[in-house]
């Protein structure tokens, strides 16, 4: 029985965001994983005249294009990603589903006010430059357009309604520290989502870029055991 595997990125990403995941499995496993750009997204982001429907598109025919060679299909979704990944799994009723950081809800004021008054406090020190949320955020929140945020919002609108159709068995995993989604996202997904098996997973010492935080390998772990069950 062969398996493939599909990785969804978050709003303004790119698959580096997933890719520790990635190549954590592709090192332990056989399957195919792939793990697409969105339109307007990566490295270089040009999100201007960029609809949702495309973010949904592409990692459908991406979807798509594995089941023509795979008898089951697992899919991780980090962030809006998770969304779309939630959406999909309803959609083709997939084999399990791994939501990252899954933005059912998103801002968490409390931590988004930490970490802002954490960069304030390196701004006052002289070593902002060095504060890892900073360097990350900085380009995107410079080339990230008002349209765009708003195309975020309604693939999260879209996509909801879609949570009550997941029948899988589903992982959700979130940071603690996360300022972007709050702890309640994971809760709303949990009570939303219908599945029978369903297991919820808090990281203490991870943030929104749950892949590349201090508790990456028991995320890693965690991921694998629930996949290989």
């Amino acid at each position: 029985m062969s398996i493939g595997c599909l990785c969804i990125h978050g709003y303004t990403g790119s698959p580096e965001e997933v890719q520790p995941l990635v190549d954590f499995l592709e090192a332990r496993t056989d399957w195919e994983i792939v793990n697409p750009t969105l339109p307007g997204h990566g490295e270089d982001l040009d999100l201007e005249g960029h609809y949702y429907q495309e973010w949904i598109a592409t990692a459908e025919l991406a979807l798509l294009d594995l089941q023509k060679r795979h008898d089951k299909i697992y899919i991780i979704g980090f962030s809006m990603g998770g969304m779309i990944a939630a959406y999909l799994t309803a959609k083709y009723h997939l084999d399990r589903l791994v939501l990252l950081s899954a933005a059912g809800k998103y801002v968490s004021l409390p931590q988004m006010c930490k970490d802002v008054l954490e960069m304030c406090a390196d701004a006052w020190k002289g070593v902002l430059a060095d504060n890892e949320l900073f360097r990350r955020y900085k380009k995107k929140m410079r080339d990230t357009y008002l349209f765009s945020t708003i195309q975020f919002m309604k693939c999260v609108q879209f996509t909801r309604p879609y949570l009550q159709f997941v029948r899988c068995p589903v992982l959700i995993i979130q940071g603690e520290l996360d300022g972007m989604v709050p702890r309640a996202a994971a809760t709303y997904l949990e009570e939303e989502i219908p599945s029978d098996e369903k297991e919820v997973i808090f990281l203490k010492k991870s943030k929104h870029l749950i892949c590349h935080g201090d508790d990456q390998e028991e995320l890693f772990d965690e991921v694998l055991d629930f996949v290989s069950q």
